[in-house]
């Protein structure tokens, strides 16, 4: 009877043990789920703060060198129209004044920064749109490989024991096979 006992008492245990560990397995494949979750969602912050201001900087940039093109433009119809020496003066100013502003533009940035600063926006919305695309493949793999011990035998009935359910993968939304439009 003794030895019965002790048999018992020894399956018990290692039930209890396995028990105990299948919990915390599923407790720390679980947290591993959610601080990926937490991943995806801080690249998507870092999308809502950087873009914007990435849209607006070039904006601004693109808007000074537009007005430095527009008035030479301007300074040279003024000029082209210009009938009296007072006018052809004036004009002439206005002209030299232009390309005293884009020489010192071109001077400062020896290519107009336009060009750069559109490319920039483009290299980080493309690094923007890789990170989260990256940490929303991670997110799956966890919860890939926690959805395959929720549904394997044993795990399925720890699981349900302890109330651990399937997670979602996460899922493009409907739309998002379509390109965002970035509007100057």
């Amino acid at each position: 009877m003794k030895k019965t006992g002790i048999i018992i008492l020894g399956i018990v245990v290692i039930l209890g043990i396995w028990a105990f560990s299948s919990y915390n397995g599923f407790v720390r494949i679980n947290e591993q789920v959610n601080g990926q979750w937490a991943q995806v969602e801080s690249q998507y912050q870092r999308r809502f703060d950087l873009i914007p201001n990435l849209v607006e900087s070039v904006k601004g940039i693109m808007t000074q060198e537009q007005e430095v093109f527009t008035a030479l433009a301007n300074a040279r119809s003024n000029y082209a129209g210009a009938q009296t020496v007072d006018q052809k003066a004036a004009a002439a100013g206005q002209v030299e004044g232009a390309l005293g502003r884009l020489l010192a533009i071109v001077e400062n940035y020896p290519q107009l920064q336009s060009s750069q600063t559109v490319q920039n926006l483009m290299v980080q919305l493309e690094g923007t749109e890789n990170r989260i695309a990256t940490e929303r493949m991670r997110y799956n793999e966890v919860v890939r490989t926690y959805n395959t011990r929720v549904k394997q035998f044993p795990g399925r009935v720890m699981a349900a024991l302890f109330g651990f359910d399937e997670r979602t993968y996460f899922e493009s939304a409907e739309g998002s096979d379509v390109a965002p439009q970035v509007q100057f």
